[in-house]
Protein backbone atom coordinates (compact mmCIF):
# COMPACT_ATOMS: atom_id res chain seq x y z
CA UNK A 1 0.00 0.00 0.00
CA UNK A 2 1.00 3.53 -0.49
CA UNK A 3 -0.21 6.66 0.94
CA UNK A 4 0.15 9.03 -2.28
CA UNK A 5 -1.74 12.32 -0.32
CA UNK A 6 -2.62 13.14 2.92
CA UNK A 7 -3.55 16.17 3.67
CA UNK A 8 -5.39 18.91 5.49
CA UNK A 9 -7.71 21.25 3.48
CA UNK A 10 -10.28 23.54 3.03
CA UNK A 11 -12.18 21.12 0.77
CA UNK A 12 -12.02 18.00 -1.10
CA UNK A 13 -14.28 15.59 -3.58
CA UNK A 14 -13.86 12.49 -4.99
CA UNK A 15 -15.18 12.83 -9.25
CA UNK A 16 -14.75 9.18 -10.72
CA UNK A 17 -11.69 8.38 -8.97
CA UNK A 18 -10.14 11.85 -9.27
CA UNK A 19 -9.34 13.74 -6.07
CA UNK A 20 -10.07 17.03 -6.10
CA UNK A 21 -8.35 18.77 -3.10
CA UNK A 22 -8.77 22.75 -2.68
CA UNK A 23 -6.38 25.12 -0.02
CA UNK A 24 -4.03 22.70 1.66
CA UNK A 25 -2.55 23.72 4.63
CA UNK A 26 -0.47 23.01 7.95
CA UNK A 27 -1.33 26.28 9.78
CA UNK A 28 -4.15 27.74 11.59
CA UNK A 29 -4.04 31.43 12.89
CA UNK A 30 -6.27 32.22 16.16
CA UNK A 31 -6.18 35.67 17.76
CA UNK A 32 -6.83 33.84 20.65
CA UNK A 33 -7.89 29.83 21.74
CA UNK A 34 -9.87 28.45 21.86
CA UNK A 35 -10.63 28.51 18.41
CA UNK A 36 -13.49 27.17 16.50
CA UNK A 37 -12.49 26.45 12.97
CA UNK A 38 -15.22 26.49 10.97
CA UNK A 39 -15.04 23.66 8.53
CA UNK A 40 -12.11 21.90 6.97
CA UNK A 41 -11.16 18.32 5.37
CA UNK A 42 -9.03 15.61 5.66
CA UNK A 43 -8.51 13.88 2.37
CA UNK A 44 -6.25 10.80 1.61
CA UNK A 45 -5.76 8.81 -1.48
CA UNK A 46 -4.24 5.37 -1.06
CA UNK A 47 -2.85 3.04 -3.45
CA UNK A 48 -3.38 -0.55 -3.01
CA UNK A 49 -1.81 -3.44 -4.90
CA UNK A 50 -4.10 -6.61 -6.34
CA UNK A 51 -2.49 -8.91 -3.62
CA UNK A 52 -3.95 -6.18 -0.95
CA UNK A 53 -7.28 -6.70 -2.34
CA UNK A 54 -10.23 -7.24 0.67
CA UNK A 55 -11.26 -5.48 3.42
CA UNK A 56 -9.32 -3.32 5.40
CA UNK A 57 -9.72 -1.20 8.69
CA UNK A 58 -9.47 2.40 8.37
CA UNK A 59 -8.96 4.79 11.83
CA UNK A 60 -8.16 8.61 11.82
CA UNK A 61 -7.49 10.06 15.18
CA UNK A 62 -6.95 14.02 15.39
CA UNK A 63 -5.16 14.46 18.28
CA UNK A 64 -3.40 17.42 20.01
CA UNK A 65 0.65 17.50 21.23
CA UNK A 66 -0.59 15.55 24.86
CA UNK A 67 -1.78 12.87 22.52
CA UNK A 68 -5.59 13.63 23.77
CA UNK A 69 -8.24 13.14 20.63
CA UNK A 70 -9.71 16.69 19.66
CA UNK A 71 -12.43 15.65 17.35
CA UNK A 72 -13.88 12.21 17.33
CA UNK A 73 -12.30 9.19 16.11
CA UNK A 74 -13.25 7.85 12.80
CA UNK A 75 -13.20 4.07 12.23
CA UNK A 76 -14.36 2.41 8.63
CA UNK A 77 -14.24 -0.50 6.90
CA UNK A 78 -13.35 -0.26 3.16
CA UNK A 79 -13.72 -3.01 0.62
CA UNK A 80 -10.76 -3.03 -1.93
CA UNK A 81 -10.84 -4.60 -5.57
CA UNK A 82 -8.52 -3.62 -8.55
CA UNK A 83 -10.12 -3.89 -11.74
CA UNK A 84 -9.31 -6.89 -13.95
CA UNK A 85 -6.07 -6.46 -15.79
CA UNK A 86 -4.98 -3.63 -13.49
CA UNK A 87 -2.27 -4.43 -10.82
CA UNK A 88 -3.57 -1.66 -8.19
CA UNK A 89 -6.74 0.16 -6.85
CA UNK A 90 -6.90 3.38 -5.65
CA UNK A 91 -9.55 4.61 -2.44
CA UNK A 92 -10.03 8.19 -1.59
CA UNK A 93 -10.97 9.12 1.82
CA UNK A 94 -12.67 12.50 2.59
CA UNK A 95 -13.74 13.21 5.80
CA UNK A 96 -15.42 17.02 6.68
CA UNK A 97 -14.74 17.72 9.83
CA UNK A 98 -17.34 21.00 11.12
CA UNK A 99 -16.62 23.31 14.14
CA UNK A 100 -13.53 21.77 15.26
CA UNK A 101 -12.52 23.08 18.59
CA UNK A 102 -9.18 23.21 19.21
CA UNK A 103 -8.04 24.85 23.09
CA UNK A 104 -4.85 25.42 23.10
CA UNK A 105 -2.17 27.26 20.58
CA UNK A 106 0.63 24.46 20.09
CA UNK A 107 1.08 21.19 17.82
CA UNK A 108 -1.85 19.05 16.55
CA UNK A 109 -1.35 15.63 14.44
CA UNK A 110 -3.92 14.12 12.36
CA UNK A 111 -3.12 10.30 12.64
CA UNK A 112 -3.74 7.15 9.52
CA UNK A 113 -4.16 3.67 10.79
CA UNK A 114 -4.67 1.19 8.25
CA UNK A 115 -5.25 -2.23 9.72
CA UNK A 116 -4.58 -1.18 13.20
CA UNK A 117 -1.22 -0.22 12.02
CA UNK A 118 0.17 3.73 11.99
CA UNK A 119 0.73 4.20 8.10
CA UNK A 120 0.63 8.54 8.28
CA UNK A 121 0.94 11.29 10.47
CA UNK A 122 0.11 14.82 9.51
CA UNK A 123 1.22 17.53 11.83
CA UNK A 124 -0.35 20.88 12.04
CA UNK A 125 -0.19 24.09 14.24
CA UNK A 126 -2.43 26.54 15.74
CA UNK A 127 -0.36 29.68 16.09
CA UNK A 128 -1.12 33.15 17.33
CA UNK A 129 -2.13 35.88 14.93
CA UNK A 130 1.18 38.23 14.30
CA UNK A 131 0.65 41.30 16.51
CA UNK A 132 1.15 43.98 13.54
CA UNK A 133 1.72 47.56 14.64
Amino acid sequence: MNIEAFLLCDCATDSQGKLNVLGAFDSIYAKQVPVVYPACTIAARIRFSKIEEGQHSIRINVIDEDGREVAPRLENKISVKAPDGVDSSVVNLILNLQRLKLEDYGEYRIDLAIDNRLEGSLPFSVRKVPYRH
